[in-house]
């Protein structure tokens, strides 16, 4: 006797600069339905509509009311997380929230814990924990082919998209440092950060970022969005072995 496992509706918060490519995903999942697409702008919500079905709505208020959503995600700006966060927990409802997921390390510890007592999952859209390449580097640090790693270094840097409301380590580099912990397997002891505004003089455009990790590894991260060339780089370095990895190289 099969048993039918019904798709969990989701309502999206968000359908600006990568609310689309989230929207696209969900709608494709088999065991996904975009039930709500949240915007306060109506032609985001028009579109959203007219591509996937799915009923929109300018709050977020409104979808957690209907008790048939069973997930929320948030694709908007970084600032909001927390209290979107908080407001679909609290509704019970399970959350995917793009990084970061919070703007300050007590708004994220707040959020982690409301999901664990509400029960509900609750994930951080760190997409390059799922690249191919990512899975090919994890795998042969841990089957040792790289030996002891010494350490490593990224350059994720391009001219634009400048932003205003976060500055470049909150904007770009959740990408690397969650490539790092996921590589090496554990948080660093000491962390060194230092960024210069030179566009408006409110936000960082440009980000040097070191983690210290047990057993004397080093991490450097590089990222900006003021750069003469598009980049996205990393390298381990191991006692045996070392591996690039080049996210924009061309395919031979």
């Amino acid at each position: 006797m099969s048993t039918v496992t019904k798709p969990v509706q989701i309502a999206q918060v968000g359908y600006g600069y990568w609310g689309p490519n989230l929207a696209r995903n969900f709608a494709q999942l088999p065991g996904a339905a975009l039930t709500y697409m949240v915007d306060a702008n109506p032609d985001a919500r028009a579109t959203a509509q007219r591509l996937y079905g799915c009923q929109g709505v300018a709050t977020l208020a409104e979808a957690l009311a209907d008790p048939a959503v069973d997930a929320v995600v948030l694709a908007t700006p970084a600032r909001t997380h927390h209290v979107l966060a908080t407001a679909a927990l609290e509704a019970g409802k399970h959350v995917f929230i793009e990084k970061p997921l919070a703007m300050s390390v007590e708004e994220g510890q707040a959020i982690v814990e409301l999901a664990a007592q509400q029960a509900r999952v609750l994930m951080v859209g760190h997409v390059f924990e799922y690249n191919p390449a990512v899975h090919y580097i994890k795998q042969a640090i841990d089957a040792g082919d790289l030996g002891e790693v010494y350490y490593l270094y990224s350059r994720r840097v391009n001219l634009g998209r400048v932003q205003s409301d976060i500055n470049a380590l909150w904007s770009i580099a959740p990408h690397d440092i969650s490539i790092a912990l996921h590589l090496l397997g554990q948080p660093p002891e000491a962390v060194s950060c230092h960024g210069a505004a030179c566009l408006n003089g409110q936000v960082e455009d440009v980000i040097f970022l070191t983690l210290h990790f047990p057993g004397n590894v080093l991490c450097h991260i590089h990222v900006s969005w003021l750069d003469p060339s598009k980049t996205r780089e990393m390298t381990v370095v191991g006692s045996r072995k070392m591996i690039v990895y080049d996210d924009v190289a061309a395919e031979g």
